[in-house]
């Protein structure tokens, strides 16, 4: 491809938005260009590494055994009904001119098991692993990062079906191998962690991350063991804490604290730490209100709770519901006296905790001097707490947890009988016996790997792709467009490599030599190739983009020679 007829707009400074690299980049590059919040268009730059990424999910799929199909993004709100998920806030909704609702595919599962259901009926068909790379649409209340976090993405999304839960587990593990694979392929070292299934569902699920200093997700690794977790999922051990006696703690004692709703405002009034507060929070599990308890300086981790009581869905009840429960406001909740129907749940730490201060259940007061089992029944103990760093690790008796940023590039799943169940997806066995589909679903963003390569591969001056991926494997650099020997030299060049299968983008453009070597180093094509000076002597230049110390090549053996470099550089992935 000649870059004088290549459609390749570059930048010379990136829009203020643009905090992360990947997204600076990608934007000076010419990769992408934003439409609107969230939404990007993907220029011929960006959209050939988009093929290439596509090319090797598809081809690692298909080794084990995976058929792609192709399903609609307009997905009729029915199908979303029965699984209970037509309700939720990221979808976006519109209808048709009989006015019949439909939504744009956040993800497809409710789709693709339609199509099962109505298909597969014995085991004679399974196991089944499908899958398609399609756009996906999210309503983010807020977009950043460019692609890594947009309101319109491209994704790979694999679904398996299997007869029991030993053949999803095969499933799964063929798949997360799978999963390494692409990664690896796509030159991105990523670090598997347990994560929390989040609007998905259903049961074991692993997220794949790339550990970058601007990544969204806050991960927890053991300094002692290979254990890593999403905070959300993050595990704590419980630490068998003694309660402290309460012999000699006084009466509990109600005191007035105006207008001191946060920890920080009620530890000012009252004179004292977070660690001696706990907190209150009045939450809806499955629909009914539960209170749990975490000390001051802790935060509740919301899918801990769901978790402990066996739940489905989990929120913060509304502040008129928690003005029914408590006789107040929000910000005045606590254990002493609330409704008997509401379950008390508390964090392990606490249990080694007593005189402690409280929420009152009354307007612009606390309690002091507060003790569980005294003041109010025992809890019910459960690791409820989020995780941060310098906490005991869950696996390692002497490892502690230490925090790493990341981007989540796959999430995969077992989600069991989940949507089967809820859908109807039914199979007869071999003895006749009618029974839920097991099935798995397997998330990779495509375009938020875009994104994630570059967070990965880039330095002060530009891209740095992996061969790969990149979107040409050489850049051929004419110096001088006006000496023609230079010219005749750099155009042979051009027809040799093409010849020989190489992806070359030809720099033939009527610009200044800076120009062109600046643009070389900020789209980050892997090999760059110079025919200037050096022509005289018959030879050209040969410079990798993560090393800028030049080999010369005869220019009679130099097609040769690239080709045999490329080839042994994408051997090496």
């Amino acid at each position: 491809m000649r870059a004088s007829q290549f459609f390749m707009p570059t930048l010379r400074e990136a829009p203020a938005e643009a905090e992360l690299p990947s997204h600076r980049l990608l934007l000076r590059g010419g990769f992408i260009r934003k439409l609107a919040a969230g939404v990007y268009i993907y220029l011929p730059l960006g959209w050939r590494v988009i093929r290439k990424i596509e090319q090797i999910v598809r081809e690692e799929s298909d080794r084990i055994g995976g058929i792609e199909l192709f399903m609609p993004a307009l997905v009729p709100e029915e199908l979303l009904d029965e699984t209970g998920r037509s309700g939720l806030d990221i979808l976006f909704k519109l209808k048709d001119r009989h006015q019949r609702p439909f939504t744009l595919g956040f993800t497809h599962e409710e789709v693709i098991t339609d199509i099962v259901r109505h298909t597969v009926s014995s085991y004679r068909q399974m196991p089944l692993l499908l899958y398609q790379i399609q756009t996906k649409f999210r309503d983010e209340p807020r977009p950043r990062g460019g692609v890594i976090r947009a309101r319109e993405f491209i994704m790979y999304d694999g679904y398996s079906f299997d007869t029991d839960e030993n053949a999803l587990e095969t499933m799964y593990q063929k798949v997360r191998n799978a999963y390494i694979r692409m990664f690896e392929r796509m030159g991105l070292p990523t670090l598997i962690v347990d994560a929390e299934a989040g609007a998905i569902g259903g049961g074991s699920n692993e997220e794949f991350m790339i550990i970058a200093e601007s990544g969204e997700d806050k991960v927890l690794q053991c300094d002692k063991s290979g254990y890593a977790a999403n905070a959300e999922r993050c595990e704590l051990p419980d630490p068998q804490l003694t309660p402290p006696p309460i012999d000699d703690v006084p009466p509990v004692q109600k005191v007035d604290t105006p207008n001191a709703r946060t920890v920080e405002e009620v530890c000012a009034f009252l004179n004292t730490t977070p660690d001696r507060l706990v907190k209150t929070l009045l939450m809806r599990v499955d629909g009914k209100p539960v209170a749990a308890l975490v000390r001051g300086d802790r935060e509740l981790n919301p899918y801990k709770l769901m978790h402990a009581l066996d739940g489905e869905s989990v929120e913060m009840l509304d502040a008129a519901t928690i003005q029914q429960l408590t006789n107040a406001p929000v910000g005045f909740a606590g254990p002493v006296g609330l409704p008997a129907e509401v379950p008390i749940y508390a964090d392990y730490e606490l249990r080694g905790l007593q005189d402690f201060i409280t929420g009152a259940n009354a307007p612009d007061a606390h309690l002091v001097h507060v003790c569980w089992g005294r003041d109010f029944p025992e809890p019910i103990w459960a690791d409820l707490r989020m995780a941060q760093a310098g906490d005991p690790s869950p696996r390692h008796p002497e490892g502690v947890l230490r925090e790493v940023r990341g981007i989540e590039v796959g999430h995969i799943f077992q989600l069991g009988v989940k949507y089967s169940q809820a859908m109807g997806a039914v199979f007869t066995d071999a003895e006749g016996n009618q029974k839920p589909i097991i099935m798995g679903c397997y998330g990779l963003g495509v375009s938020r790997c875009l994104a994630a390569i570059v967070e990965a591969h880039h330095d002060e001056d530009g891209i740095r792709f992996p061969i790969t991926v990149a979107p040409f494997e050489v850049i051929l650099i004419l110096v001088n467009p006006e000496d023609a020997q230079q010219r005749a030299a750099a155009e042979r060049l051009y027809e040799e490599l093409n010849a020989l299968g190489v992806e070359v983008l030809y720099d033939d453009r009527d610009e200044r030599s800076g120009v062109k070597f600046k643009d070389a180093d900020l789209i980050g094509i892997p090999l760059q190739v110079v025919a200037g000076r050096a022509v005289k002597e018959g030879q050209v230049e040969l410079r990798l983009r993560t090393d800028k110390n030049a080999e010369r090549l005869p220019l009679d053996s130099a097609a040769r020679v690239i080709a045999e470099r490329v080839q042994a550089m994408k051997a090496a992935f």
